[in-house]
């Protein structure tokens, strides 16, 4: 990668917010670890690293990116707590002064947060997804899916929202779900017809050229009376039944008509969400064995234990190799 450079990383310095109160906070605080492990990485290759972490309110946030003194940044920011919103507004911060930044732009973390709207562009260009509505309390009497659907946040990420009963069978228990989600986080709730078949997630990696790395299944081993979906509880607390029953297999076992369905589609919603440097599709297949897009995830976790992490080694690519490549992209995006 060259010389050593003077490297800056952002993120989200753990708060209060409205995740307390729906006891979802170990998203929040594990974004530290993330932070260790990169700053460790940049380290040994040589670099200048300072860590910076940024608070609320956005326009005090704003502030000191403006005062940052470095070659290169490091964007691990996810947002605030109660304002998720301003990980996009960060980007764009970041990308008026100029400084090459790691990962996905502003208008690809916009649209990605936005679930139905990012949704209805994947549809546009033909790349499949599973029906959906985007509901609110006042709205149920609009429902027009078919049972069961799965209730998520609209503009969450990190499977904030999600546990046991998130996958709705009924008209009732879909009524309390929207309003459960409407409550604790503040808007509305997309609704999605629920596809009960393998999952799969794929990290792609690149600017102008990009490259899908190896595909992961999500493989679970719950009781049967437990819909099988990463819920928070799957994905950040450890010792949770959820947790140990949700195990990622990677590589896939795939058939090469499979693989290449996977890639095609992967490639696509990439695309079209207009994603640069690293990101990752959840996706899951249908009984008629169609592959449908979940959701894009631009800047995924990339900690050493992250599935993106998992996909590079399979791919022959340490996690140092991994790192480095990410802010490679980041000065290779500024010189295109």
């Amino acid at each position: 990668m060259g010389s050593p450079r003077k490297i800056a990383i952002i993120y989200n310095a753990p708060t209060s917010s409205h995740y307390d109160a729906a006891g979802e906070t170990a998203a929040m605080t594990a974004v530290l670890e993330e932070v260790e492990a990169v700053k460790t990485v940049l380290e040994r290759a040589g670099h200048q690293v300072t860590t910076v972490p940024l608070l609320p309110p956005r326009e005090q946030a704003a502030e000191v990116i403006q005062k940052i003194k470095a070659e290169v940044v490091f964007n691990l920011f996810e947002g605030f707590g109660d304002d998720a919103e301003a990980e996009a507004f960060i980007a764009s911060v970041l990308a008026d002064t100029g400084l090459p930044l790691t990962g996905c732009q502003a208008h690809a973390l916009a649209l990605a947060l936005d679930k139905g709207k990012s949704k209805e562009l994947l549809l546009s260009v033909g790349v499949p997804t599973p029906r959906y509505q985007v509901l609110n309390p006042s709205l149920i009497s609009q429902f027009a899916l078919s049972f069961p659907c799965i209730v998520k946040p609209g503009n969450e990420d990190a499977s904030h929202g999600l546990g046991k009963d998130s996958v709705v069978y009924d008209k009732d228990a879909l009524r309390r779900q929207v309003e459960r989600i409407s409550t604790l986080f503040g808007g509305q709730a997309l609704v999605e017809e629920f596809i009960d078949g393998r999952e799969f997630n794929a990290t792609v990696l690149g600017n102008d050229r990009p490259v899908v790395l190896p595909v992961s299944e999500i493989v679970y081993f719950l009781p049967s009376n437990i819909a099988r979906i990463i819920t928070y509880e799957g994905k950040w607390e450890k010792d949770s039944v959820f947790f140990k029953g949700t195990k990622p297999v990677c590589p896939a076992t795939l058939s090469p008509d499979e693989k290449s369905a996977i890639k095609r589609i992967v490639m696509a919603a990439f695309r079209a969400v207009g994603c640069r440097g690293y990101a990752r599709i959840d996706m899951r297949q249908d009984a008629e064995g169609s592959i449908k897009v979940l959701e894009v995830n631009p800047n995924p976790d990339i900690a050493p234990d992250s599935g993106a992490a998992r996909q590079a080694q399979a791919a022959g690519l340490s996690y140092d190799e991994f790192i480095l490549k990410i802010v490679q992209l980041a000065l290779e995006d500024t010189r295109s």
